[in-house]
């Protein structure tokens, strides 16, 4: 099956970025109130608008037990999973509506701190 990115014709909805951080602060990622905050910044250091309010849950059990949110945004989603156990956090943003990737996990890196690694796929 071919990639839909390697027609030529084709024309992407949107971009999603995936933003893994290594090395980030357990504390924060432990914080509730950390990722509250940091979604608020997250939405406006993009340009986005909150459409509707934050789910933010923690569920798992052992070593998988942790925070995940999801934040509507007008052109669509920002995810966050955190792994406070080995200190990693995972964010995704996608959206219909052009955004600064790099600037989007600064955002992140200031929240949480560690090392982003970011991955961008046009869909």
């Amino acid at each position: 099956m071919s990639q839909p990115s390697a027609d030529p014709a084709y024309r992407a909805w949107g971009t999603l970025a995936a933003i893994d951080l290594h090395g980030c602060d357990q504390a924060a990622l432990a914080d509730p109130s950390c990722i509250r905050a940091f979604v608020s910044a997250m939405i406006e250091a993009i340009g986005m608008r909150a459409y509707g309010p934050l789910a933010l849950h923690r569920f798992g059990t052992g070593e998988l037990e942790g925070w995940s949110a999801m934040q509507f945004i007008e052109t669509s989603t920002i995810t966050v999973h955190a792994d406070e156990v080995a200190g990693r956090c995972f964010v995704d943003v996608f959206s219909c509506r052009a955004f600064d990737a790099e600037l989007a996990a600064a955002v992140a890196v200031k929240h949480f701190s560690g090392t982003p690694t970011v991955r961008l796929l046009r869909r």
